[in-house]
């Protein structure tokens, strides 16, 4: 549906290149925006095409929408609910909502100096590009000699874990796995809170804006959930395991830890769900587990088969 305004003389008036200035986007881009129905087509007056406020508004909410991350068709169905007086708020708080911090945390800055004083006093250029690869670190744009610390906490962690003698690639290979897995957890939490909680306030497309502004309560007051479970339950996994741990360590008599003891894999929630679509939930770890299984036996086979020099 393309979307028409009725040509009445705008308080400020734009040519195409004036309102590209001003809004930020491309002349290629605006006239794009147009054929799609996203933007009003412009007033006709004359030989010229003449764009008013109205259009710098849309325009500058269409890139707050793809900043937010909609894809230009969905910014297409939540321009026409808004056109059609169906509202815009409540969908766009709760994407603030949903956008906004999740941790109390404040970022902060660090000297190139204090960071090589944290750890060790050694130069390591290879080390830094490995955390601002991890966004552990993020450069500051015109200054070399600073950056920017998104957690301060983890940076803190990194500078203990150091201090206590672990390699700063074993430090970096461990945040990497344990993002792997956390973010596993954060899908999954997503996915049951959607579920249970959020289908029945997002089920339209766009949601109403009174269903979008009770999702929006329902995040603030969700919020703190997943932070507190995982924190509840690994306080909980890591003293049973520290305290099994020590017991080995301290007691002879007490048989090894089995070399076959289970291990905890990070899968995409995309992976699962084809799984548990296929075999069912109850099947899907088995199912993995003879998958890999089967992987495993026929590479051996097939590096037992080319170290045979009959077979070539």
């Amino acid at each position: 549906m393309e979307y028409t305004e009725p040509t009445e003389r705008y308080r400020l008036e734009y040519r195409i290149e004036d309102l590209a200035h001003h809004s930020g986007a491309t002349v290629r881009t605006i006239r794009a925006y147009q054929d799609r129905g996203l933007l009003p087509r412009p007033e006709r007056r004359g030989r010229s095409n003449v764009y008013g406020d109205p259009h710098l508004a849309r325009l500058r909410q269409i890139a707050d929408l793809l900043d937010r991350g909609y894809t230009l068709a969905s910014i297409k169905e939540l321009l026409e609910a808004w056109d059609a007086g169906r509202g815009l708020g409540g969908v766009l708080g709760l994407a603030a909502e949903v956008d906004g911090p999740w941790t109390d945390e404040k970022a902060d800055r660090i000297s190139r100096a204090e960071l090589e004083a944290a750890f060790g006093g050694t130069p390591d250029e290879a080390a830094v590009a490995d955390a601002i690869a991890l966004g552990v670190l993020e450069p500051v744009q015109g200054n070399d000699d600073e950056f920017l610390v998104p957690s301060p906490q983890e940076l803190a962690v990194a500078v203990e874990l150091y201090a206590a003698g672990v390699p700063l690639s074993a430090i970096s290979g461990h945040l990497r796995e344990l993002r792997g897995q956390v973010e596993h957890i954060a899908s999954r939490f997503l996915e049951f809170t959607t579920e249970h909680v959020f289908a029945r306030y997002l089920g339209n497309h766009p949601p109403t804006e009174a269903d979008a502004s009770e999702a929006a309560s329902l995040v603030r007051r969700l919020r703190p959930l997943a932070q507190q479970t995982v924190d509840a339950e690994l306080a909980r996994a890591m003293r049973l395991f520290a305290t099994l741990h020590l017991r080995r360590h301290l007691d002879p008599e007490l048989p090894p830890e089995p070399a076959d003891q289970p291990q905890v894999v990070a899968l995409p929630a995309s992976t699962m769900r084809a799984v548990q679509t296929l075999v069912g939930e109850e099947n899907a770890a088995a199912f993995i587990a003879a998958a890999a299984e089967r992987e495993v036996q026929a590479r051996t086979l097939d590096a037992l088969a080319s170290t045979n020099p009959k077979s070539e």
